[in-house]
């Protein structure tokens, strides 16, 4: 089965800063131009090689900072990953994804200290309904391109600016390595744009996002990403789709992208 990259080439300096290489392929192909990647895929990409840069014992990833700076190109392009504040307890870590001599993404990621919290965990964000009681949601498919085409889709609560869906996908993130389900899940976050517009097709405005913060108050399991999203315009240009994170386990999370509304001549 195909994945959404393929690698072509690792290397680390001797500072220890690590630049990956990769080749899009269709499945990662955008919803908005046909001849750019898509930020879902694009994310996880990322993520997976923050998950094997230099891990650590008793360190997990708690927060993931993206900046779109631009059009993602399909085609080849390149990760480099560093450190950019070290510590014992936490530290700071910066990605850039550049393609075609420029800068598309980029990243900055907290990893942090875990420690046993059991006995003051607390949460206010409730357990959603999940896939088992929800239809397949074909809505998904007015959305254009690869990305959304190698996606499952379901729903049982959802209109225009509000709703449920799940995601599942049976694609690996880079062709001949496993996926763990970490990159699995970020891989699908920024779907969340496009899961409750509040416009019909065709639109008459555009609603890209410039950014995906992803906050984790817990590390997801599983193959299913629940997005319990709010998608609200506002009156100067400027809007804000926000969501709830949920695996079949609960809750995990939330993330945020500021949209800028264009009209669509």
């Amino acid at each position: 089965m195909a994945a959404y990259y393929q690698l072509i080439g690792r290397n680390t300096d001797a500072t220890g800063i690590v630049t990956a290489h990769y080749q899009s392929t269709l499945l990662a192909q955008g919803a908005w131009n046909e001849h750019e990647q898509h930020m879902a895929p694009a994310t996880g990409i990322i993520c997976a090689e923050l998950d094997r840069f230099m891990p650590r014992q008793g360190m997990r990833i708690g927060r993931i900072s993206l900046d779109i700076l631009g059009l993602i190109p399909a085609g080849e392009f390149s990760i480099t990953t560093k450190v950019i504040r070290p510590g014992k307890t936490i530290e700071l870590i910066e990605s850039e994804m550049q393609a075609q001599g420029k800068s598309c993404i980029v990243a900055r990621t907290w990893r942090m200290m875990t420690q046993n919290s059991q006995v003051v965990k607390s949460l206010e964000d409730a357990q959603v309904a999940g896939p088992d009681h929800a239809s397949i949601w074909e809505g998904i498919r007015q959305w254009p391109g690869g990305y959304i085409e190698s996606i499952e889709a379901r729903s049982h609560e959802r209109r225009a600016g509000k709703g449920i869906v799940w995601l599942r996908t049976q694609h690996d993130m880079i062709e001949g390595e496993p996926t763990t389900d970490f990159v699995r899940l970020m891989g699908m976050v920024d779907t969340a744009n496009g899961v409750v517009p509040r416009q019909e097709v065709p639109f008459s405005w555009g609603f890209p996002n410039l950014d995906l913060q992803i906050h984790l108050h817990r590390l997801p399991q599983g193959q299913w990403l629940g997005l319990e999203t709010v998608q609200q315009y506002g009156e100067d240009g400027i809007g804000l789709t926000s969501s709830v994170l949920h695996d079949l386990y609960g809750p995990f999370g939330r993330s945020e992208q500021i949209l800028t509304l264009r009209p669509i001549a």
